[in-house]
């Protein structure tokens, strides 16, 4: 929409007022040319339209494209004192500080700012729960690699290069176009991968040219029948496209696992209905679960039949663990069909979402480092570690989290709130309403318009190579060569102001093996006794 039609809109009614106080005051003094007050007042005016005009064509700041003048209180109470954000904008309401400092180290790695600060840590270091990771004293030279991985076992005719920081799951639909333009756009300038969400593979997608690991939900949307069941005709088209480097199904994802989603049909816009295959005017339904697979065994067909219409390229699965019986039924197919999938991506419950049931978010789903300890140690029990790559994913944002998911057992870590403070998100928590603030979580388009699409593709890359330089710097302080070698010996905790353990007395590893020769402590051996990898169902 043009830019003339913005000042119209209830976001615009501060420059409204300056421009009309402008053209009042000029009225007023040009018969009363005497009056100082007058003059003055005009000043003023013509000075706030003056930053108002600017503030909605300068392309640097989102949310003063979408608010001008109003925004600029946001930035004098920053400026006042930290202090003041805790107050009025800061997304998180628990742990603050927390938040403020992690949101803050995204902003001025996105923009190429200096990332350094004084005085020291800000956290308690003896409050319980605190985590620190143990340095060498006679550290290695800082690699200048960009860290990859290489995904795709015996069955993978098309094995991907992945970097060792990408971006995870979010739908075009959950964000703007323009999100979505400068989040690939950055993925190609930097050399990562984005992840579609179950969106869909859009349009957006494609236009900027970077990877695409395209993530099939149970509403199989882009590869469906009118019907909503899987069209493997559908799939095939969209997955051999060479943009698209993997394949990944969802079976669920941590913010609400085991809980599906409705788009409402308002919602339902002529892209989002080209895009996913569902028709205008009718709701969009994720259903809670897949319709193409009903138990583990077939689940591992599923996954070949994928690999084998994708033309070889690598396929795996995303989930948040629930039930721990219900992977280990997996484990148990896998041994039992010999399909095994290329690649696994650990969601956490603390992953975020635009909308959802207040219990889901803070209950359901365990936590996304004890499910990767679960899934690292599961597949060493069965001795098929080492063909099947793991992901991570949960509140992932700074170099120190990717060395704590390394050292639990994950070859790379994506990340999904990082990314989206790179392109501009404030955290206002307007994701559901359709009125986000800086054009990020929406589809408005007059919002949309906030987010320049090319200021923020570089804002992306900033971040992602910000990010992978200091995880360079963390392995080096290690004494270590290469990230994937931080065990959980290297991560300490504080449980009490007495008490200190490291991770791998919080996490105890399971035996290359101990699954398949019975000798798994007992922690493993009830849940794998309930396993059938016929049934997601627990054995009685």
């Amino acid at each position: 929409m043009s830019p003339l039609y913005l000042p119209f809109s209830p976001r615009f009614i501060t420059l409204t007022l300056a421009v009309a106080a402008t053209i009042l005051f000029g009225i007023w003094l040009y018969f009363d040319q005497r009056s100082i007050v007058l003059g003055i007042l005009l000043g003023v005016s013509l000075f706030l339209t003056g930053v108002g005009i600017i503030d909605l064509f300068q392309k640097s700041h989102a949310v003063l494209r979408n608010y001008p003048i109003a925004a600029h209180l946001r930035f004098i109470f920053e400026a006042i004192r930290p202090e003041m954000r805790q107050y009025f904008f800061e997304g998180e309401k628990d742990g603050m500080p927390f938040s403020r400092d992690r949101r803050a180290v995204v902003y001025q790695r996105a923009k190429n700012a200096l990332d350094v600060r004084p005085f020291g840590t800000n956290h308690d270091v003896y409050v319980a729960g605190y985590e620190w990771m143990a340095h060498s004293i006679a550290p290695t030279p800082v690699s200048t690699e960009q860290h990859r991985v290489l995904i795709g076992g015996p069955e993978c005719t098309q094995p991907y290069s992945a970097s060792i920081f990408n971006i995870s799951a979010m739908s075009f639909g959950s964000l703007s176009a323009n999100a979505i333009r400068a989040l690939n756009g950055g993925a190609k300038l930097g050399g990562f991968y984005h992840d579609t969400g179950e969106g869909g593979y859009s349009p957006h997608h494609r236009e900027g040219g970077g990877d695409i690991v395209w993530e099939i939900g149970s509403g199989y949307f882009g590869a469906r029948n009118d019907d909503g069941t899987f069209s493997a005709q559908r799939f095939a088209e969209g997955a051999k496209n060479p943009q698209v480097k993997m394949v990944e199904l969802k079976l669920s994802q941590g913010a609400k696992p085991g809980h599906g989603g409705v788009l409402p049909a308002p919602k339902v816009s002529q892209e989002i209905s080209l895009t996913r295959g569902v028709p205008m005017g009718q709701d969009c339904i994720s259903p809670s679960r897949h319709s193409a697979f009903s138990t583990p065994v077939e689940m591992m067909r599923f996954i070949a039949e994928m690999r084998r219409l994708s033309g070889g390229k690598p396929v795996g699965f995303k989930l948040c663990i629930g039930h721990e019986w219900e992977f280990l039924a997996i484990c148990k197919a896998m041994l039992e069909t010999g399909i095994y999938p290329d690649f696994i991506v650990i969601d956490g419950k603390e992953g975020g979402t635009g909308a959802a049931p207040m219990e889901f978010v803070d209950h359901i789903g365990k936590p996304m480092r004890q499910g990767l300890y679960f899934v690292h140690n599961a597949l060493v029990g069965i001795g098929v570690r080492d063909r099947i790559r793991l992901g991570a994913a949960g509140k992932i944002i700074t170099a120190f989290d990717i060395v704590r998911a390394m050292a639990l057992g994950a070859d790379w870590c994506n990340a999904a709130r990082g990314f989206m403070f790179a392109v501009g998100c404030i955290q206002s928590q307007h994701c559901h309403t359709d009125r986000c603030p800086t054009g990020v979580a929406t589809q408005d388009p007059t919002r949309q318009r906030a987010l320049v699409v090319p200021d923020k593709i570089q804002r992306v890359a900033n971040f992602h190579r910000a990010t992978v330089r200091e995880l360079c710097e963390l392995t080096a302080a290690a004494g270590l060569e290469h990230p994937n070698q931080f065990k959980p010996i290297h991560i300490s905790r504080r449980v009490s102001p007495k008490e200190v353990v490291t991770f791998d007395d919080v996490y105890p590893a399971l035996a290359e093996g101990a699954l398949l020769a019975g000798t798994a402590p007992p922690r493993w051996t009830q849940p794998w006794n309930m396993a059938d990898a016929h049934s997601f169902r627990a054995v009685a």
